[in-house]
């Protein structure tokens, strides 16, 4: 099995060619520390992910993992899948933290990194939770806009906010404070979507006083102020023409600042070097995004694009195409995704011929073959058999926790030899998941573990239909497919919270004796 050196791998980002930094573990283990630019691809979902994001099959990669995910059995799976140039990296973490590699906690972390740059390098003001609270109770309240997705902000907000999701702030926040004397605060549930939306606002030239949100709704929680659950409000879809010519003019003037570079739909091939990996992204809402796109792009709301660039964009060193119709929202985000030192282009806006593509991006490999079962066949052996039938769901756990096959274990594919022993002996297994695709690779794994009859469901858990539990259920491996944010949902710990902001405020320091960032605030 070939190797990178740590010193190796170092280079190569230092020298911004193209390399990804495969961390095979489970998130919750990839969130515990990593390299600054590994990216998760768990070894239990390698073939439904790898051809998505990583397109280029002679593509440097370099993998690491642990005992339940080893670095040999993923670098296997690459080959099969036509990946050329795979390597292991030399003593795995030991190795990288033996060289003088810094480790960085939670996910995403290249994103959050670079906000917190922004705000030291930017000052972009802040307003404390217990300021804002005043000036609601005062009757005087700013515009509070919410850079989150609409799904998160259903999920908590601040009262009197309003969902605008990152890209589409600097297109539609005049709609909302048309008055330039009006306050706007830009919140998140922590600190990087609000940093980056405020300074967004400000870069743009909006004449409005604008702020961030200090830590979001954790520093919302913090000062033990009152939430808002199930809010709906969304700024309007409609936008003036002033508005927008306004709009237009600061996002184009932001991204050429950062050094962007404008093109056409029809220049978009001259791009496409079979020698360099081109990421094209559509910007715009999943709605805009499946009415009709480009030919070749993928969807990726622009506020998550720099949130969660490490998931969408896990070849550093790659060159990014950002795309929308209207001139701003790629703009906006093209000079977030430039300052972050990657090559990257803008067709903004792209005419509407241009974008006629109806369907996703979604190159899968074909699953293993292997025996099937339906789902009323399946509801008459475990009816009759007493049990000697054993369903393992391999679903992500928070799918499994919504609802699953009743008595299904969950387990994850990397660790079914795990699952298994505690699982105990079955006269036959059925694997099952939402649409039953992992299943059938999990499937196949787990014949080979085990002489009983090994079966996938038809179809998944989505043909089961009725009924479904969703208590608690039996698990055979502990979930650590997902680490839980400590910014998300309403019941987290003060000190979880607490820590996860102290976290955030290191990650300048902790960039510096990195060092590989290239990173540039305008």
């Amino acid at each position: 099995m070939s190797a990178r050196s740590a010193a190796q791998v170092r280079a190569l980002l230092l020298r911004r060619a193209e390399i990804v930094i495969a961390d095979v573990r489970e998130e919750a283990d990839h969130a515990r520390g990593h390299p600054l630019w590994a990216a998760s691809f768990p070894l239990s979902r390698l073939e439904l992910d790898a051809w998505r994001r990583i397109p280029r099959r002679d593509t440097p990669i370099v993998v690491y993992g642990d005992a339940d995910a080893p670095a040999h059995r993923a670098i296997d799976v690459l080959r099969r899948l036509g990946y050329s140039r795979v390597a292991a990296l030399e003593g795995g973490l030991d190795g990288w933290t033996a060289a003088g590699g810094e480790l960085f906690q939670d996910v995403n972390v290249p994103s959050k990194a670079f906000g917190e740059l922004v705000e030291s390098v930017r000052r972009t003001p802040s307003l404390t939770a217990q300021h804002v609270q005043a000036l609601i109770d005062a009757g005087t309240p700013p515009v509070i806009v919410d850079a989150r997705r609409f799904e998160e902000f259903q999920t908590m907000s601040i009262p009197t906010a309003t969902s605008v999701p990152g890209a589409e702030l600097v297109l539609r926040v005049r709609e909302l404070a048309p008055d330039p004397a009006t306050p706007v605060v830009v919140n998140c549930a922590g600190r990087t979507r609000s940093i980056i939306g405020a300074q967004s606002l400000i870069n743009a030239g909006l004449p409005n006083p604008v702020a961030a949100l200090r830590n979001g709704t954790i520093g919302w929680t913090l000062a033990g102020q009152r939430l808002d659950h199930a809010a709906t409000r969304t700024a309007p879809r409609a936008v003036t023409e002033s508005h927008h010519a306004l709009a237009v003019a600061g996002a184009r003037d932001t991204a050429q600042r950062a050094g962007v570079r404008f093109i056409g739909a029809a220049d978009l091939p001259g791009l496409r070097d079979p020698g360099r990996t081109t990421y094209v992204f559509d910007v715009r809402s999943a709605a805009e995004f499946a009415a009709g796109h480009l030919d070749g792009s993928r969807h990726a709301p622009g506020g998550q694009l720099v949130q969660e660039t490490d998931h969408y964009a896990p070849v550093r060193g790659a060159r990014i195409v950002v795309v929308d119709d209207d001139g701003v929202r790629a703009a906006m985000t093209g000079s977030w995704l430039a300052q972050m030192g990657w090559e990257t282009w803008a067709i903004s806006p792209a005419a509407p011929g241009d974008l006629t593509r109806r369907g996703d991006l979604d190159p899968l490999p074909e699953p293993p073959r292997g025996a099937t079962v339906d789902a009323a066949t399946l509801r008459a052996w475990l009816a009759a058999d007493g049990g000697s039938t054993v369903v393992i769901d391999v679903a992500p756990s928070r799918d499994y926790a919504a609802g699953h096959v009743p008595g299904a274990w969950y387990a994850i594919r990397s660790r079914l030899a795990a699952a298994l022993a505690a699982i105990g002996p079955a006269d036959r297994f059925v694997v099952t998941c939402p649409d039953g695709v992992p299943a059938r690779f999990a499937a196949a794994d787990l014949r080979r573990l085990t002489p009983a009859p090994v079966f996938s469901l038809d179809g998944g858990t989505a043909a089961w239909r009725e009924p479904v539990e969703s208590d608690s259920g039996r698990y055979a491996v502990e979930p650590a497919d997902r680490y839980r944010r400590p910014y998300e949902g309403t019941d987290n710990a003060r000190t979880a919270m607490e820590a996860y902001l102290t976290w955030e405020y290191g990650l300048v320091e902790q960039l510096e004796r990195d060092g590989t960032h290239h990173f540039r605030v305008v």
